[in-house]
């Protein structure tokens, strides 16, 4: 059959549609960019807060419309919505023609009909249209074991279960092999990898497996690491791998009372000297966190430490949130909820203050030369943008290059800064060779 995909949420749901969609390929069927091309419409759905639990159940409309004007014939959700709401959404959706939970992709397969096989097989992944070969995800597990008090992970996958060593390293020699040159490794918490399968955190030894394994020129990047196992020692020990010097670790906030509040643990202090150790191992590190605005209960005298924190350790990249009340968390049912007025005033001073930090260590790199991965060019005007090491897929800035309208996308290239935005920096090609080596980390 031809099937049209949506993936819905995290990058973690990318990666489940395309297994889906490998396996669905490798069981007889054609995966289609276009609804007016397929028969079936399948949407992997997330529904960590309710705003997009809303967005999901919008994009299960649209194809219901689809169904009713006759271009689509089955539809099939799947995914986090699922697990979360299915009796009502049945009730609500009924022409929805499968509902399947996360991961129960061997019962779309058998509903749709072909073999089914071992997700875990040889069976490669597929890509979907808005990816790009050349920088694809790694998921190293599922589910959680930390239990934030906000946080409906652990209600809506489980508890952990990370994914042996050897099926990842396949994984990613199967993606290396068909063009990618960056591995973003994700999962709910990637220090906690390990933990239920070795008996002992084990990303260490994940890293040392792809380092063997994969092409030397393979760009490694780490996302989502929960301040409570990062330590010095874990800072020295990526120094000595292909992982980049760019670090994503959540910290949600800064305040030890918040912080217990939000059953995060370790407290302000250990936050602090992970981040200025790894500031003083190398100045040109790249930092990233997520900060959570108007936590029940959050002053104005807490929020003001945030603040405090960001102007200290000049962070490189911030993402910011309101929090949602989410149904079934232990923090829906704290009193002094935050006015929604008062949370997006203090995100408002938040990012207004971010952004002139971040353009302040975009300018770290003025006249310096980087290597990057070049994403998209534009003939007609002869620019290129592309990310280097400082740049997370969909989430950070790029570099856009003048003169780059002849690089090719997916390749290397060497460019030299020549001036910067609050995300983005502007640059010129370079004949100099700049590959990643332990230069950035002893600050270039």
């Amino acid at each position: 059959m031809n099937i049209y995909f949506v993936s819905m949420g995290c990058a973690k749901n990318n990666v489940d549609s395309e297994r889906l969609m490998g396996l669905l390929t490798a069981a007889g069927h054609r995966i289609r960019d276009n609804a007016g091309d397929a028969q079936v419409g399948i949407i992997n759905t997330c529904a960590f807060i309710q705003d997009a639990v809303k967005e999901n159940v919008d994009a299960i409309l649209d194809l219901e419309l689809l169904k009713e004007q006759g271009k689509l014939d089955k539809i099939i959700v799947t995914g986090c919505i699922v697990n979360r709401y299915e009796a009502e959404l049945r009730e609500e959706l009924p022409t929805v023609d499968l509902w399947a939970r996360a991961e129960e992709w061997d019962k779309i397969v058998g509903f749709l009909g072909g073999a089914i096989v071992n997700c875990f097989s040889d069976v490669p992944r597929g890509l979907l249209p808005e990816n790009r070969p050349w920088s694809r995800y790694l998921k190293v597990g599922e589910g959680c074991d930390t239990f934030c008090s906000y946080c409906t992970i652990p209600l809506i996958r489980g508890r952990l279960r990370s994914t042996p060593i050897p099926r990842l390293v396949n994984e990613a020699r199967q993606l290396c092999a068909s063009g990618a040159r960056e591995l973003c490794l994700v999962g709910q918490d990637l220090t906690a990898y390990g933990k239920d399968l070795y008996k002992k955190p084990a990303i260490g030894e994940l890293l040392t497996a792809l380092n063997e394994a994969l092409p030397p020129e393979t760009w490694i990047r780490l996302l989502y690491l929960h301040p409570d196992r990062i330590s010095s020692e874990f800072l020295d020990f990526l120094a000595k791998t292909r992982a980049l010097p760019y670090l994503d670790v959540p910290i949600q906030h800064i305040d030890d009372g918040i912080l217990a509040a939000m059953n995060r643990v370790p407290g302000s202090a250990h936050i602090k000297d992970i981040f200025a150790y790894a500031r003083k191992k190398n100045p040109l590190f790249t930092l990233r966190t997520t900060i959570m605005v108007g936590f029940p209960g959050e002053t104005e005298e807490q929020f003001a430490q945030v603040l405090e924190f960001l102007e200290k350790m000049k962070l490189d990249r911030v993402g910011a949130f309101l929090y949602s009340p989410e149904e079934g968390t232990k923090a829906a049912l704290l009193p002094n909820q935050v006015p929604e007025r008062v949370k997006e005033e203090r995100y408002d001073r938040l990012m207004t203050t971010q952004s002139r930090i971040s353009r302040e260590r975009n300018a770290l790199f003025l006249g310096r030369t980087l290597q990057i991965l070049v994403e998209e060019i534009d003939t007609q005007s002869d620019l290129a943008w592309g990310r280097s090491y400082r740049d997370a897929p969909e989430v950070d800035g790029m570099v856009c290059v003048e003169s780059g309208g002849s690089l090719v996308p997916g390749s290397w290239a060497n460019v030299t800064v020549t001036d910067v935005a609050e995300h983005d920096l502007f640059a010129c090609p370079s004949p100099v060779c700049c590959a990643l080596s332990e230069e950035i980390y002893e600050g270039i």
